[in-house]
């Protein structure tokens, strides 16, 4: 296939990333928010959200770190990477299924059940995802892997985030959890099936398979893990300490101890557990590591702005649980046609200007979107004018009550879209092609760890302080993985 693309491939090696966006944006921001605050309540719902994501979170990263060093040696008939495509989706349609029945239960015994039942999907997902990272560097040529990777960014966010929009959320406004979960799967399996006809050959021989990966990667993410308790614990420790300062003072202090530890479990966590994993070869791999540093600390910011969005309402709104979905949906839509603006010309602008360009504008436009959701008023009378008469709010008041935060959301979507699509060509450039399973399942100590560790540290700080103070350390983070661009040398970009 590197010899001579198709056009269609361009589709169906990135296709499968339109499923896992629309499950990653219907349960994340969604269905999962509002299922733990049904579960533990108003006081807690943002510590036990942190809690739950932290550790499906880890499951993700270790499971796809092993999926992929599994499809690296795979010398099956039908492929690498399609046989673990396939069976991840098949695994995760029954979790999903059971999450659906699970939605019926009430009190800490429902989200327990939950707990376990997210960790399974988890795992079925990242078989899947595993598999369909590996496509471009396997399949797509280096002088076409810009434009791959602007083709990924399309599909992956603005596309998937409208049907999110426009299907999904409606039905979880509406309070029809399992019709929303049986669309999920629909949409799973019909990109499964279009996955299949990827055209990649069976790898005739692969050196064997050895024991020490897998522990390197068990070690790895117990790293990872210690490291991200271990400052959350701090951070809560401070909370108590605090607890009888004034409020502002409070806040500051907080904030900065909340800062500090996201900002420690970025760097060291990514230092320490991939060293766990590729040990003496990471002098190797130093601007890889840097890389991922600089995608997580993105990610930090860009993937719990999402998370935490319903209880952000909620708060700053007025919105009483489910009345957030629509408002949080027509957010998601501007962020899809933001990127859908911005995703394909930063994939030719990477291969024209650089990859590093790009993604420091990227970061600059992302701060500064965070920082007009923070600040943005809100006209929280007229809103509940129509909430109260139980009439849906017309799109035109919505932007006249929250203006400045869905400005926000569209110069987010526009940093989202040249961010994914510089970033990820820029991390092909730097992986070793033999190893892309691997490396890439090493990668996801970003896109695991950003939920991890802003959600774990942040959810308590949410709970105790509010949520526009953690929204706005998010906008922070994402301004300071910048600075990790700087330990990048050895690319093209």
């Amino acid at each position: 296939m590197k010899k001579q693309v198709r056009w269609i491939d361009y589709i169906l090696v990135n296709i499968n990333w339109f499923a896992l966006t629309v499950r990653s944006q219907a349960l994340t921001p969604l269905i999962v928010p509002l299922l733990v605050q049904q579960f533990v309540g108003e006081s807690a719902k943002g510590t036990y959200y942190g809690q739950l994501r932290l550790w499906t979170l880890m499951a993700a990263l270790l499971s796809q770190a092993i999926f992929g060093l599994l499809s690296d040696h795979s010398t099956s008939r039908f492929g690498r990477r399609r046989p673990y495509l396939f069976g991840g989706v098949i695994f995760e349609i029954i979790i999903l299924a059971l999450i659906g029945l699970n939605a019926g239960m009430s009190g800490m015994a429902g989200y327990w059940v939950l707990f376990a039942l997210i960790i399974l999907s988890m795992i079925g997902s990242n078989a899947s995802q595993a598999a369909t990272q590996a496509f471009i560097p396997d399949l797509i040529p280096s002088e076409k892997k810009g434009l791959a990777s602007g083709i990924k960014a399309l599909i992956e966010l603005p596309l998937a985030l409208m049907f999110v929009t426009f299907v999904i959320s409606g039905q979880v406004e509406s309070g029809n959890l399992s019709t929303a979960l049986y669309t999920l799967i629909a949409v799973l399996v019909l990109a499964m099936v279009a996955s299949m006809f990827v055209r990649e050959r069976r790898q005739e021989k692969s050196p064997a398979l050895k024991k020490e990966p897998f522990m390197r990667l068990l070690a790895m993410t117990g790293v990872f893990t210690i490291v991200i308790l271990g400052t959350g614990f701090l951070v809560n420790q401070v909370i108590r300490w605090v607890s009888g300062i004034e409020q502002t003072r409070a806040s500051l202090i907080v904030g900065a101890a909340g800062l500090i530890a996201m900002g420690f479990s970025i760097v060291a966590g990514i230092w320490a557990a991939t060293y766990a994993s590729l040990g003496q070869q990471i002098k190797k791999h130093r601007s890889f590591v840097w890389w991922t540093v600089n995608r997580l600390a993105f990610m930090v910011g860009s993937t719990n702005l999402a998370s935490f969005m319903v209880y952000f309402l909620q708060e700053k709104y007025g919105f009483i649980q489910t009345e957030a979905a629509i408002p949080a949906s027509f957010a998601i839509t501007l962020v899809g046609v933001a990127i859908l603006i911005a995703a394909i010309p930063g994939g030719a602008a990477a291969d024209r200007f650089g990859k590093k360009t790009v993604i420091v504008a990227a970061g600059l436009l992302g701060s500064i979107g965070t920082a007009a959701v923070v600040f943005s008023p809100a006209d929280v009378p007229l809103l509940r004018s129509y909430l109260e008469i139980g009439q849906g709010i017309p799109t035109t008041i919505l932007i006249q009550a929250m203006g400045g935060l869905y400005l926000g959301a569209i110069l987010i979507g526009l940093a989202l879209g040249l961010f994914y699509a510089a970033n990820w060509a820029l991390g092909t450039s730097l992986i070793p092609e033999e190893r892309a399973g691997e490396f890439f399942g090493l990668s996801n100590l970003a896109g695991a760890g950003a939920g991890a560790v802003g959600a774990y540290i942040g959810g308590p700080i949410a709970d105790q302080f509010s949520y526009t103070l953690i929204i706005g350390l998010y906008g922070i983070v994402i301004l300071l993985s910048l600075f990790a661009l700087l330990g990048i040398k050895n690319s093209t970009g």
